[in-house]
């Protein structure tokens, strides 16, 4: 059969997950009368929660005698090794974009990995019906950020399709017959070549590792594209790293092969087809499988490096354990090094003493990502602060700096521009009218600055700002960048919190907890007025006598608390806070100071 292997690259958002639920839809993937839920290629619950794809995933459709391999792609900076894995296994990519916002961050962060490796894009513009739409802008825009990343003559001479994915139709022309998606499958089959590997099916059997996954059943499953050769179920292989090293030999169980949503077991993996391979115990992402003549791996892509570094330590408050099972460093750091294998983005260390880990990734959301489904497993942790790596460069020591694209309504911008450029050492490159009462600001800054700056964000501009950020540049350091301004409310107590206890302390400041919450001596309850930290009893009760008077007997209502997400909480807390993360709970609280060190800090306060 003829064959093809595209990506589907794009901006979060901008529908990619939605159009492949119609090529599937139309291919005849599924039966008429079969039930498919919404965004089928989102299989994970946090994926399906939070509306956006976080782990690439193949699949395939038949069209009139060619089978198309489609691989989506998260379109998150933060799962951007991800991308940078898959884009080696395809040979031209779909390259969607919202006709309303345009290419953004992400786009651009995608797409620059696509023309570095040759790939010529299709572009895609979605979303052309909705009442704001403008596609010419859109598709000038995309040509001026192809010529930007230095795109060859081939990439600037690009087709391009005008969609609706939501509602299951693609033409040529914007005022097509808008009928269905038969233009995107003839341009696929059309523009993007067949695997140049299928002209090597007689040479040894090698294959490129891309991505890891398990199954209860079959065990350990590397997927990749065959690169020559051809392979049978019963095969014996090698395993190669990076550096030629021979990492084992194992007997190939079972091969399978993207079906639609599913995978189907094959007999044979000819070259250029993109296949699993079940029954090695130790290979893993970025090895070469290959036949037992060869000597030489496959060259890997290079991934990115990571720029923030959170240290996962166990759960040593009051409250631990009670809500979860993996309790001990021992199970944490089975998880991490579990979660390091299979991403290649995640860096895992050991800190001095042992009982804490140094998890080194590509952001915030990474990282969130990472912790809540932790969490749903049953552990507990604690998390401190994102940290930015730096670099030492000529001497010189550098920090990663951000491209913050921030759209907000033209009456907040003055106030975000002042954050942005002031306290927070960002640079403007650019700011223009987006249309519709909206400004866009483009701008280049520190990451240090934008730790913790997106709940500071929606208040200023009223929870209508949008705001997306992707790694620009090693720059360096530009000094000492101030974080939160405002102290915190500590417990001293132990015990469960009291409604009249809070209600009188409410004019302090704002609560995160309360009434009737455990707390702790050390607990962080809420956020104060002031710039300083200020320990307060939330257990005090209200003292009771037998004399009745007016006016006593006040009705204590109180103020609903500030409920803090988990990305939310671990932007917050200051250098010297954690954030306890269990199954059923999510807490601040200060880390745990001897007596002596406490009133260090309390006279440096003073």
């Amino acid at each position: 059969m003829d064959l093809r292997n595209i990506a589907i690259i794009a901006h979060v958002d901008h529908g990619k997950t939605t159009l492949v639920d119609e090529l599937l839809k139309q291919s005849g993937a599924f039966r008429e009368n079969q039930s498919v839920a919404e965004r089928a290629m989102d299989s994970n619950d946090l994926e399906r929660e939070r509306g956006i794809t976080i782990l690439a995933k193949n699949t395939s459709v038949e069209w009139k005698g060619t089978r198309i391999n489609i691989v989506d792609t998260p379109g998150h900076a933060d799962f951007g090794g991800e991308v940078e894995r898959i884009l080696s296994m395809v040979d031209g990519v779909v390259l969607l974009v919202d006709a309303a916002e345009g290419p953004m961050p992400q786009t651009k962060f995608v797409t620059s990995k696509a023309l570095a490796l040759g790939l010529r894009p299709i572009v895609v513009l979605n979303k052309v019906d909705k009442p704001d739409a403008e596609p010419d802008r859109a598709l000038d825009e995309v040509f001026d950020l192809f010529a930007n990343l230095d795109a060859d003559e081939d990439q600037l001479d690009f087709p391009h399709l005008y969609a609706s994915g939501r509602n299951g139709w693609c033409d040529a022309e914007l005022d097509g017959p808008r009928k269905n998606l038969d233009a995107l499958f003839n341009l696929v089959v059309r523009h993007v070549p067949p695997p140049a590997q299928q002209k090597r099916a007689d040479e040894d059997f090698r294959m490129l590792a891309t991505t890891l996954g398990a199954d209860p059943f079959v065990g350990r499953l590397l997927t990749g594209r065959v690169e020559s050769g051809r392979l049978k179920v019963g095969a014996t292989v090698q395993a190669l790293s990076r550096s030629n090293q021979k990492i084992e030999q194992f007997r190939v169980t079972r091969i399978q092969a993207f079906r639609g949503l599913g995978q189907q077991d094959i007999d044979e993996a000819v070259a250029g087809d993109i296949v699993s391979l079940a029954g090695m115990s130790k290979a893993t992402v970025a090895d070469t499988i290959c036949a037992l003549a060869v000597d030489e791996a496959l060259p890997a892509q290079p991934i990115d490096p990571p720029t923030i570094t959170v240290t996962f330590g166990i759960n040593d408050s009051p409250l631990a354990g009670r809500d979860g099972k993996k309790v001990q460093s021992r199970v944490i750091r089975e998880r991490l090094m579990k979660e390091a294998e299979t991403n290649v983005a995640i860096k895992v260390s050991d800190t001095p003493g042992g009982e804490a880990f140094e998890v080194a990734g590509r952001g915030e959301l990474q990282m969130g990502v990472l912790i809540e489904n932790m969490r749903r497993e049953g552990f507990e942790l604690s998390i401190s602060r994102p940290q930015v790596l730096l670099r030492d460069i000529d001497g010189v020591l550098h920090e990663p700096i951000e491209e913050a694209t921030i759209d907000v309504d033209d009456e907040y911008s003055g106030a975000v521009i002042e954050k942005i450029t002031g306290a927070r050492k960002g640079e403007l490159v650019e700011m223009k009218q987006a249309g519709a009462g909206k400004t866009r600001i483009i701008a280049h800054v520190p990451s240090r600055g934008l730790i913790g700056y997106h709940g500071e964000f929606l208040t200023d501009t009223r929870g209508t700002g949008v705001l997306n950020r992707v790694f620009h540049a090693w720059a360096p350091h530009k000094g000492p960048i101030p974080g939160r301004r405002q102290g915190v409310l500590i417990s001293m107590e132990n015990g469960v919190s009291v409604a009249y206890a809070l209600w009188n302390l409410e004019d302090r400041g704002k609560f995160f907890i309360g009434a009737q919450e455990d707390v702790y001596t050390g607990m962080i309850l809420g956020e104060h007025n002031r710039d300083n930290d200020l320990e307060i009893n939330p257990l005090k009760g209200k003292k009771l006598t037998n004399v009745r008077a007016s006016g006593t007997d006040e009705a204590v209502r109180l103020t609903t608390p500030v409920t803090l997400s988990l990305e939310q909480a671990i932007a917050y807390i200051d250098d010297d806070e954690l954030v306890e993360v269990t199954p059923n709970a999510i807490r601040l609280r200060k880390r745990h100071l001897d007596p002596h060190e406490r009133k260090r800090q309390a006279k440096a306060t003073a």
